[in-house]
């Protein structure tokens, strides 16, 4: 069972902290000081999880960020010595599934990867692709189009987006989707879920004409509304 996590950061005392970290949680760390080393083991490993500083020579973790996101939903966790709601934002729309703000006690590392690989893991049978109209969203394939159009979300929006229209009516709170689609409560932050809905909303914005939203309830959460038209 493939068990690596890969690790990239060019601050040597930072790899070595997490690197202790990661292999007392039993996984294997990989480790990479750059971000074009960080993609070459990327393919030659095939880690379970990535935690990729924004800050690194040759390649930045969100250029490295963006280019895994072609090709693979692997988890994805960005460190960034800034915490500036642009950077986490940025972070998020590129892909990621989760930050960390420098800095940082190893310990909420660890937290984060475990509630990261816990988050929503759906069986060949929980797949189901999921219809509104003017609406499609194929899951297994991570595609949303809209009156036959694709629309450009990230892997953490078309989850959203897909527990939501599966769950027509349903309310869901913040800690349901962080628990839901991110895989951890405590640890979790409601503006991270905010941000999500934010922009999923500003990208999907011909949904009035089909009858069907997202609604905010106030105080409580979300939910996806179809009206009787």
């Amino acid at each position: 069972m493939n068990k690596h996590i890969l690790i990239a950061d060019d601050n040597d005392g930072i790899l070595e902290i997490l690197k202790s970290y990661v292999y007392k949680e039993g996984y294997t760390p990989l480790i990479a000081h750059d971000g074009e080393e960080a993609m070459k083991m990327y393919y030659e490993y095939s880690p379970v999880l990535l935690l990729l500083d924004i800050m690194m020579p040759k390649k930045d973790g969100l250029t490295v960020c963006r280019e895994i996101r072609r090709v693979s939903n692997v988890p994805i966790i960005i460190i960034t010595a800034r915490g500036e709601d642009a950077d986490r934002i940025m972070g998020l729309d590129t892909g990621a599934d989760d930050y960390i703000v420098k800095p940082f006690s190893p310990g909420e590392v660890m937290a984060r990867i475990r509630a990261v690989l816990r988050r929503i893991d759906l069986t060949e049978g929980q797949k189901k692709n999921v219809q509104h109209p003017g609406l499609e969203i194929n899951i297994s394939d991570y595609e949303v189009k809209i009156d036959g159009s694709p629309v450009n979300l990230t892997k953490k929006e078309i989850e959203i987006f897909w527990l939501l229209a599966t769950n027509p009516g349903k309310v869901f709170s913040r800690d349901n989707l962080l628990n839901s689609v991110w895989g951890y409560d405590f640890f979790g932050d409601s503006r991270t879920v905010d941000t999500h809905i934010k922009r999923l909303r500003a990208k999907i914005e011909k949904r009035e004409s089909f009858g069907w939203d997202i609604k905010t309830i106030w105080g409580v959460g979300y939910k996806f509304e179809v009206k009787n038209v």
